[in-house]
C-alpha cells in the first residue's frame, strides 16, 4: 500500500564512485518525508556496501543488489517496484539536491502533470542544455550538428523562466513523477539500457496526453557520472545504440528504409571514430 505525501527517491548506482554518500545525505535532509532506494548495477568500488553498512540503522534508506549490470531503466523499475511513496523521484547519483528541491518541484503537479524536471548545473552553476530539450528528430539533430539550432533545433535557447515551463525533455538526471503515472506508463522501457530512456519516458507521457514540465525555479548541482569516466567505451556504444533505438521508435523519418539505414550508419561511425579519444582520456 502507498504512503501518502511520502517521496521515494530511486538510485542507480554502476561504480558511481563516493561521491554517492554526499547524494543520499542531501536527500535525506529533504523538507518532506522521504524513502531512498539505492539499486546497485554489479558495482566492484564497495560504495553499496558502505552505504548499507552506515545507513544500517535508518529504515528510510534500502539498497538493492542486482549482482549485474541490468541497465539504468531496468534498475530504476526494480527499485521502484518496491516503492512506497505516491511520487517517485529519479536521481543521479551525483546529483545533490537541497532540502526544499522536491517540495519546489512538486508544486508544479497538477492532474494534468506526468513528469517534472529541474535545471541541473555544473559545478560553476552553468545549466546543462540538456535540462530542457526538444524531441531529437531527424531533421532537428541535423540542424544543431550544422550550428542551425534555434528554433529548428533540438536545444532551447533563451533564458530559463522563474516558474514551470511545459518542454519536451528534460534531463533524466533529476525527474519527479507522480506514482500513478509511472504505473500507468509501465516505467522506463527496458528496451534501452542506458541513455536515450529519459527522453523515451518523457515522449511515451506526453503521447498518452501528460505535461512535461521544467521547474525552472529548482537547480540541482549536477556532478557527471563516474561510471561514465571507468567505462567510457561500453556507455558510449549504449549511448548510440539508444539514439538509433529513439529514432526508430519515434521519428516519422525512420519510416524510409534507406533513412533508416543511412542513420545506423551515421551512427555507428560517429560511436566508432569517438572510440580512440575515449581511451586515451581514460589512461590519463
Amino acid at each position: 500500500m502507498n504512503s501518502p505525501r511520502l517521496t521515494s527517491i530511486v538510485i542507480v548506482l554502476a561504480d558511481s564512485g563516493p561521491f554517492t554518500r554526499e547524494c543520499v545525505d542531501h536527500a535525506l535532509a529533504s523538507d518532506v518525508p522521504v524513502e531512498i532506494i539505492v539499486v546497485d548495477n554489479g558495482s566492484t568500488d564497495g560504495v553499496p556496501e558502505s552505504l548499507d553498512r552506515a545507513y544500517a540503522d535508518d529504515e528510510r534508506v534500502r539498497v538493492i543488489y542486482n549482482r549485474a549490470n541490468l541497465g539504468f531503466g531496468p534498475a530504476v523499475n526494480r527499485g521502484a517496484a518496491q516503492a512506497r511513496g505516491d511520487r517517485l523521484l529519479v536521481l543521479n547519483p551525483d546529483c545533490l539536491v537541497e532540502p526544499g528541491t522536491i517540495s519546489r518541484m512538486a508544486a508544479h503537479i497538477d492532474v494534468h502533470t506526468g513528469i517534472v524536471g529541474a535545471v541541473v548545473c555544473d559545478s560553476e552553476g552553468r545549466p546543462d542544455p540538456a535540462s530542457r530539450r526538444r524531441d531529437p528528430l531527424l531533421r532537428r539533430s541535423l540542424a544543431t550538428k550544422l550550428g542551425r539550432g534555434g528554433d529548428a533545433g533540438i536545444d532551447i535557447a533563451g533564458p530559463i523562466p522563474a516558474g514551470a515551463e511545459e518542454v519536451e525533455i528534460v534531463s533524466g538526471a533529476i525527474i519527479l513523477i507522480p506514482r500513478e503515472v509511472f504505473e500507468r506508463l509501465h516505467g522506463f522501457d527496458e528496451t534501452f539500457f542506458l541513455h536515450c530512456e529519459d527522453m523515451d519516458l518523457c515522449r511515451r507521457a506526453r503521447d498518452a496526453g501528460y505535461k512535461v514540465l521544467l521547474a525552472g525555479d529548482v537547480r540541482v548541482l549536477h556532478g557527471k557520472g563516474g561510471s561514465s569516466r571507468h567505462r567510457p567505451v561500453f556507455v558510449s556504444r549504449h549511448k548510440h545504440r539508444s539514439m538509433y533505438l529513439w529514432f526508430r521508435r519515434h521519428d516519422p523519418a525512420a519510416r524510409n528504409p534507406l533513412v533508416r539505414a543511412l542513420v545506423w550508419m551515421g551512427i555507428q561511425a560517429h560511436f566508432l571514430v569517438k572510440i580512440p579519444g575515449q581511451l586515451l582520456r581514460k589512461r590519463r
